[in-house]
């Protein structure tokens, strides 16, 4: 098509072509990145450092050593912006510039050099306060001895205190006394640290921190000392050279001197009649009329069927333990917690000398049935010294005991369990040794037994079996004057039993709970022995049973997993129809 000449005329090929060149103009203006020119400016704000510090941030632990430099602030946070690119062609690669070096600049001419103290302090403040918040000081105190880490008591700072001031007392001084439990405000919590160096560093909220402070800073050295030598069940009697464990022993037994075998024996029975029914590795086990004697050797310089003797401290922890269940049987010091499971202790007594011909006659005929396993008793020296637990005729252990049916092995588990569940609560107790042959049954045709846990009476039916727990060696209990316990982390070999055997896996779960420290009340450790138990009671076959009693007791052995103590277990739907509870 032509246009008039003369006319404006408008030639639609032109229009269109100049509307297309517009559009193709626009679309060549291109986003593009590059480096913003560096600015002289200090980092952002809180708001952008913690998204550095959850990304990119550098641990400041003690030991690493840190480079401060510009790459570690700008690595990953290049800045961009947008520009026009007006000679931009679709389609062309421009070729790649190497990068020109930097322009020489003049002495003390362009930007200064940039000044990171600020981000230094702000990181060294927020690592702090992140290694704050992921290890929290333990709310209870404790010590390190080497490389190991156990829990020291809340009150151990004046324990130590005491401890030392006793040691200008002589030998008289009890070991409650030194061991007497304070009453702490709690306003006076405070968190201790004693390192191999025996420096102390201490941090208390309170009003008397102050006076706190200055007083465990100046006895740091000796508390050092006294906190890498405290425990009674120490293979070092020597704690305080002063203090002979085997006076006060004779104390609780309400002795002033040792006594011969047979004045203590034949208070009980006639000697000739006198039968030895069982041994352990630290003793013999003898039935003088209607007690049972536990005889125990201590403090003498030879082994004992290999092993080395006790220490008179480590049978003053079991006397002391003994004695203390006793109070579970219902006397007015305990009317909160009581049960008659564990086994009664009638009388305690140190003696001295070679054994009694009787106990001999009675040693070497139990040998000929059974072939002792244990060292003669004639190899003992004149002048050993021996412990003797007179307690009450228990029965026969779990081991050689005949169960007639699953309601006896049901009437086991619930006495067990509502023991251990009293003791609990009463003492913090805990057995930590509890296989069969600690366990002891009789029928005497009882056919309910009476507990009392924390003041709720519960009446058990036993089907006219009874239980009784015996053998306290490993126990740990509070008395509320002292922590008494056994530290196994000095026997190794406890640890060390074959694997797969029930027993040897039950002391290794023991020491997973505890940490391998001992001093703490780990209740947990009563659950892992009820565990043992029902898995012994699936072994035995001597009993009637059914596979659906077979699997309540699979059933409850995993409802177990998860409960912490034996106070918790007692309540488990197995015991149901065992337990009818009242007020007391």
């Amino acid at each position: 098509m032509s246009s008039r000449a003369g006319d404006k005329a408008v030639d639609p090929w032109s229009q269109l072509i100049a509307t297309e060149s517009d559009e193709q103009q626009q679309q060549e203006t291109a986003i593009v990145y590059r480096r913003k020119p560096p600015q002289n400016e200090t980092l952002p704000t809180t708001k952008r450092a913690s998204s550095i510090r959850k990304n990119n941030r550098v641990s400041l632990a003690p030991g690493k050593r840190i480079s401060w430099n510009r790459s570690l602030f700008t690595r990953g946070r290049t800045s961009i912006a947008v520009a026009v690119c007006d000679n931009y062609v679709p389609g062309k690669e421009k070729p790649t510039r190497k990068n020109r070096p930097p322009l020489a600049r003049a002495k003390g001419v362009g930007v200064p050099p940039q000044n990171y103290e600020k981000e230094r302090t702000y990181f060294q403040e927020v690592d702090a306060f992140e290694l704050l918040e992921e290890s929290p000081s333990p709310q209870n105190k404790t010590w390190v001895m080497g490389t190991k880490q156990c829990v020291l008591p809340s009150h151990i700072s004046t324990v130590l205190n005491k401890w030392l001031q006793n040691r200008s007392r002589g030998p008289s001084a009890s070991l409650s006394k030194v061991l007497e439990t304070p009453q702490l405000s709690r306003d006076s919590v405070g968190v201790l640290d004693f390192s191999s160096q025996n420096k102390c560093s201490s941090s208390f909220i309170g009003s008397s921190s102050a006076n706190r402070i200055e007083e465990i800073e100046t006895t740091a050295e000796d508390l050092g000392f006294a906190i890498r030598n405290l425990s009674l069940s120490s293979q070092d009697s020597g704690l305080d050279e002063r203090w002979d464990p085997l006076l006060d022993l004779l104390k609780v037994c309400g002795q002033s001197s040792p006594s011969a075998f047979s004045d203590v024996l034949s208070q009980y029975c006639d000697l000739q009649s006198i039968a030895k029914v069982g041994e352990g590795t630290y003793g013999e086990v003898f039935i003088a009329g209607g007690t049972v004697c536990k005889v125990v050797p201590f403090d003498g310089d030879s082994l004992v069927n290999g092993e080395v003797q006790k220490k008179a401290e480590e049978l003053l922890e079991e006397v002391m333990l003994s004695l203390t269940l006793n109070d579970l049987r219902g006397n007015n010091t305990h009317i909160h917690n009581v049960c008659p499971t564990f086994i009664q202790t009638l009388s305690l007594r140190v003696c001295d000398g070679v054994y009694d011909d009787a106990m001999i006659r009675a040693w070497e005929e139990w040998d000929k049935k059974h072939f002792s396993e244990n060292d003669h008793p004639t190899e003992f020296a004149e002048k050993q010294r021996f412990v003797v637990f007179v307690q009450e005729h228990g029965g026969q252990d779990l081991e050689s005991f005949v169960l007639l049916n699953f309601n006896e092995a049901r009437s086991l588990l619930v006495q067990v369990t509502g023991a251990l569940a009293v003791a609990e609560a009463a003492f913090e107790f805990e057995h930590r040794d509890l296989h069969w042959g600690n366990i002891l049954l009789s029928r005497k045709g009882s056919e309910t037994l009476d507990f009392i846990l924390d003041g709720k009476k519960m009446h058990v039916k036993t089907y006219g079996l009874v239980a009784s727990i015996i053998d306290f060696t490993l126990s740990r209990i509070n008395t509320g004057e002292s922590i008494l316990f056994l530290d196994l982390s000095l026997d190794p070999a406890l640890f060390e039993g074959p694997k797969g055997d029930i027993q040897s896996e039950t002391y290794r779960k023991m020491k997973q709970v505890t940490e391998d420290c001992w001093e703490g009340s780990f209740p947990k450790t009563n659950v892992l022995w009820l565990q043992y138990l029902v898995d012994i009671l699936l072994q035995k076959k001597d009993y009637d049973r059914t596979s659906r009693d077979e699997r309540e007791l699979r059933s409850f052995k995993k409802r177990l997993n998860g409960y912490k103590s034996a106070k918790e277990s007692v309540v488990d739907s197995f015991f149901s129809d065992l337990i009818v509870v009242s007020d007391a």
